[in-house]
């Protein structure tokens, strides 16, 4: 491929709900360019842009892909999103490649909730979109419906500038309403013919909407249509390329990219209608020395962002984007977050997984780097003497934790190893270790998401990965004072060990885990030995007289005791105080209780009932509603031993249009029904480990 400048370059993400035949609709397009012999199909895995093994073996887009192609000599870099909600991680990473976006929108299904989510992205983002309404060959395809359903959700400004025209159920050919023409498929492909006359009305009426739009996205166009109610064509292309640029216009198109039909005629409008990279919007740079926003153009010194990381049998490499300046083999990029020069080789290009050698990248343009030792996702490359930050990738935070262990023993630390290679890829997904509980625990987006990342583990390092439900925190506490004598005495032929204490265990004030006072008066336990009966309460506090969980909320007074002057011991005082602990704590009304958490669920309006009720069933309590943009908050906590699959509850409830957040508040009593089980299972966990 020849070398592209900014103002010949269009980066176009191909977003939507999955399913919709976005992988499939990219294929078309390289096909139309002349890169592909033959369409690969999705379902027999044989596409450019889904050739992970994962991908072939589900039939769905997990990873972002690239798909460069040159079309009437202009350089479009296709970006091949995936639509399912598990891997949005992917589509923030796309989305930040994309200056635009084409929307693909089921002929069939309609603007579904991966389409609003699209549309909310692009306009949360500033980038300019056009929608097309693919699948027109499928049975039950119906043009007029889908476009009142995406004028209901999305308002007049999103207008077609096609019509299709149906005959005999078939999808034939299209109106274009711009030029005013008809066009039909001949199995060779287009041929101009008159627009038919069942189609001549409606297509007059939107040939005016379009008019209309264009018109208001220039002053001087708005000017000319008020006197003379008319704009030529050359005005009407200017008016809504500007009006698709400021995101006040959206054009809709109609194909079938299972067919190939209609797709060299959306190629020609995305070169038409979307912008350039030179005319694009650019991300905000930050000075690393003054944290101050810089004002930049695509000219000067180096400014390059990573959107992707990916480890491969090869090694890694890096996916970045530039902004201003290039990239050749004679450049020596900065890494501003690690504070590193890197040495890449020579920058290439990805067309799903095979890779181009290129001279250089220039600015506008998306490519892949190998060899950076220091650069993950996110980072920025740039010139050492002008050090800048991009703006971050917003990504999706994890919302779903399992527990991971290796299904063979002795395999953990290879598993670890593994999922830390694939965080590298993955910056929603998280491996922490619970020091409560010791469970190493992944977190991601979803239950399908986990399951993939450790299917890439089996993958990529031959080890397999076990999936479990977190072991709760619960902790166990006291509700009532107790007292209890500890005596520790042992007499084996040499010295000998002797310690006696008298403890009083009370509930401690609130938010205070464990309390010791000392109230020995006359020296009936010398002070030397104060500090190992506070030692031993809190090696004991460890483990909870009911289920084995950490005691917590205990203040322990220590008001007598007895020594002996050649036998007592630290060591025999940290035992008496064990002993009393176990005895007080045994008679102080001991209590289970479990973390409870705050949540924040968002939600569209009209769910707010279910989301209710599903509360309610959780032993939730509602807080409060507040109205937000969108929809309205529900303010609400619950236990969290209720709430560990609710991220997978919540989309299938709300069609993945709910989310939430959540954190700790506090701990509460276990109602007993419950708390008797979890004793009981407790109990018969350390029965089998002994």
């Amino acid at each position: 491929m020849k070398e592209f400048t900014a103002k010949d370059i269009r980066n176009i993400g191909i977003f939507g709900h999955g399913g919709e035949g976005k992988t499939t609709l990219t294929e078309a397009m390289l096909f139309n360019a002349g890169l592909l012999d033959r369409l690969g199909k999705v379902e027999n895995g044989t596409t450019t842009t889904d050739f992970d093994p994962e991908e072939v073996k589900r039939s769905i887009s997990i990873n972002m892909a690239l798909a460069p192609l040159e079309w009437k000599n202009t350089k479009i870099n296709i970006i091949d999103a995936p639509g399912f909600f598990d891997f949005y991680g992917e589509v923030a990473s796309a989305m930040t490649l994309a200056d635009s976006a084409i929307i693909v929108v089921g002929a069939v299904s309609g603007p579904v909730v991966g389409v609003e989510k699209a549309m909310q992205m692009c306009q949360k983002q500033g980038k300019a979109r056009m929608m097309v309404i693919n699948q027109m060959d499928r049975e039950n395809a119906n043009f007029e419906k889908v476009m009142e359903a995406i004028n209901a959700k999305f308002g007049p400004s999103v207008v077609p500038i096609q019509l299709p025209i149906i005959e005999g159920g078939q999808f034939k050919g299209y109106v274009d309403i711009i030029n005013m023409t008809a066009k039909m498929f001949d199995g060779k492909g287009e041929k101009e013919v008159a627009i038919p006359a069942s189609k001549a009305d409606e297509a007059q009426e939107l040939y005016e909407k379009l008019t209309e739009a264009a018109a208001e996205s220039d002053e001087e166009l708005m000017e000319k249509y008020f006197e003379t109610m008319e704009l030529s064509h050359d005005e009407i292309l200017l008016g809504l390329s500007k009006g698709v640029l400021e995101g006040v216009v959206t054009p809709v198109c109609c194909c079938s990219a299972s067919l190939n039909i209609g797709v060299s005629t959306l190629l020609d409008n995305a070169v038409h209608y979307l912008p350039s990279a030179d005319n694009a919007k650019l991300p905000k740079v930050y000075d690393v020395k003054t944290g101050n926003e810089i004002a930049y153009t695509r000219e000067g010194k180096l400014i390059a962002q990573v959107a992707k990381t990916v480890n491969d049998q090869f090694g890694r490499y890096s996916v970045v984007k530039v902004y201003r300046g290039y990239i050749d083999a004679s450049v020596t990029p900065f890494n501003t977050k690690s504070e590193k020069a890197e040495k890449p080789g020579a920058p290439f290009l990805m067309r799903g997984k095979k890779t181009t050698a290129i001279d250089k990248l220039n600015a506008g343009d998306i490519g892949a780097l190998a060899k950076l030792q220091f650069t993950y996702t996110n980072d920025t490359l740039c010139d050492a003497t002008e050090q800048v930050k991009v703006e971050d990738i917003d990504f999706p935070q994890p919302c779903i934790s399992l527990a991971v262990t290796a299904k063979k023993q002795g395999e953990d630390d290879k598993v670890i190893s593994g999922l830390n290679k694939i965080v590298e890829e993955d910056p929603t997904i998280r491996i922490e270790k619970n020091a409560e509980t010791g469970d190493v625990l992944i977190r991601g987006l979803g239950e399908m998401h986990i399951d993939v990342v450790c299917a890439k583990l089996r993958n990529k390092s031959n080890v397999e990965a076990q999936l479990d439900d977190p072991r709760i925190p619960y902790r166990e506490t006291i509700r009532a004072m107790a007292e209890a004598e500890g005596k520790h005495k042992k007499q084996s032929g040499g010295s000998g060990q002797f310690g006696v204490v008298q403890m009083r265990f009370e509930p401690a004030p609130e938010g205070t885990d464990f309390e010791f006072v000392n109230a020995i008066v006359g020296g009936v336990v010398p002070k030397e030995y104060i500090p190992a009966v506070e030692k031993g309460l809190r090696e004991a506090m460890v483990h909870g007289v009911l289920a084995g969980y950490p005691m917590i909320g205990v203040k322990a007074t220590l008001y007598d005791g007895k020594y002996h002057p050649v036998d007592s011991k630290e060591v025999a005082f940290k035992s008496a105080a064990r002993l009393s602990y176990k005895a007080a704590c045994a008679k102080a009304s001991p209590a289970l209780i479990e973390p409870i958490y705050s949540f924040n669920i968002l939600v569209p309006s009209d769910y707010v009932g279910d989301i209710i009720g599903d509360l309610n069933r959780r032993r939730g309590r509602m807080l409060g509603m507040n109205p937000v943009d969108g929809g309205t908050e529900v303010v609400a906590e619950a236990p969290l031993s209720e709430m560990f699959k609710y991220a997978t509850d919540l989309r299938s409830m709300t069609q993945a249009r709910g989310s939430f957040t959540s954190q700790f508040v506090r701990y509460e009593d276990v109602p007993a029904n419950l708390a008797q089980k979890i004793i009981e299972q407790a109990k018969r966990e350390d029965e089998e480990e002994e």
